[in-house]
């Protein structure tokens, strides 16, 4: 049922991410952020100077004092499951950061338990909601480029060189076994997934360049979707690409489809090429592009989907059941990184395919 009156909302984890969390709930007309969760007093503090919204260094009294309707975790893996237990209750929404949970069975797990309890877990996968993105699923559902033979994400934000590298924003990059993959390119995963339809199959090539880190920052995934598509996901953070803003779109993609080419620049600009011509025009961006924000405004994006969803009735995407599939995929592409081989999907158990 769509809710009329304004929805209350806690933020838990005041980490650096939670900034773009905490100032896109402010923009928006229909919540109230009444509170904020983190165990750390300084970044506690820091959180909630000049906000309304309380701080709290205990979930289990936020949420009996607060009652909020809406739970905004941005929180690292290792706690979310504890934090979602913890915040479930008929009616509920959960917003969780990715990656999400430890592994795709404690995934599976939670999502069980918040099912059973009436409680809807959205997962914050926001690369989805980049303005240039949301464009062009209109376009790939309006049919403009026809049959799509092949999509490429070529990743280059050149921030992983060195014995610094990530420290000064998210240090905890350094010591993830599973990085590039887990960390950055399962937005791809996700992204690929909602604009070209299922994945059957995919094949994952990966290595570390960076002796100063724990997981992998270079290599490329090549996916197999059911309707023909191939998309590949082209990543390497020691390399860069033509932005004032690396971090902006943290790289390019080209769409290829029988109608002609769509290409996506390191400033979020769209171009289309039609088939047999040489020139690109300019593509026009429904959703405004916020330049001071973490992915022209994803982040907001995100939320405001989330809000129409309660607010007005409308389908929410990135419902955790359906995310399922995303962290499947993850894992199978690592399978495929020590195996050699492509890995199929459609089923349990993944198998490999024979050459």
């Amino acid at each position: 049922m769509p809710v009329e009156r304004p929805l209350r909302v806690a933020v838990v984890g005041a980490g650096y991410f939670s900034q773009f969390h905490l100032s896109a709930w402010e923009e928006m007309p229909e919540v109230s952020l009444v509170a904020v969760c983190d165990l750390d007093p300084v970044r506690l503090a820091a959180a909630t100077d000049g906000r309304s919204a309380r701080g709290y260094d205990d979930l289990a009294i936020l949420l009996a004092n607060e009652s909020p309707d809406i739970v905004d975790i941005v929180a690292p893996p290792v706690a979310h499951a504890g934090l979602i237990r913890a915040s479930l209750h008929p009616g509920r929404t959960i917003i969780c950061q990715k990656p999400f949970c430890l592994s795709l069975d404690e995934a599976a797990a939670v999502s069980e338990e918040a099912a059973g309890a009436d409680t809807r877990v959205v997962i914050h996968e926001n690369f989805r909601f980049q303005p240039w993105y949301r464009a062009l699923k209109t376009m790939l559902d309006d049919g403009a480029l026809g049959s799509i033979y092949q999509a490429r994400f070529v990743l280059r934000p050149g921030d992983g060189r060195g014995a610094e590298a990530y420290l000064h924003r998210q240090p905890a990059f350094q010591k993830m076994p599973r990085f590039l993959i887990h960390e950055t390119g399962v937005h791809f995963i996700d992204l690929f997934r909602w604009m070209f339809g299922a994945i059957d199959a995919v094949y994952a090539d990966v290595r570390r360049l960076n002796p100063a880190i724990s997981g992998e920052d270079a290599g490329v995934l090549i996916f197999d979707h059911q309707d023909g598509t191939q998309s590949i996901f082209d990543g390497n953070r020691h390399s860069d690409h033509a932005a004032d803003n690396r971090r902006k779109t943290m790289g390019e993609m080209t769409v290829e489809g029988e109608g002609g080419t769509v290409r996506v620049d390191g400033y979020g600009r769209m171009w289309l090429r039609r088939f047999d011509e040489n020139r690109e025009q300019p593509i026009h961006l429904d959703l405004p592009v916020d330049d001071d924000a973490f992915g022209g405004g994803c982040v907001a994006n995100l939320i405001r989907h989330v809000v129409d969803g309660l607010v007005r009735g409308a389908a929410i995407e990135n419902q955790a059941g359906d995310y399922l599939a995303v962290m499947a995929i993850d894992d199978a592409a690592y399978t495929s990184a020590g195996s050699g081989k492509k890995i199929r999907l459609g089923g349990s158990p993944i198998t490999t395919l024979e050459p």
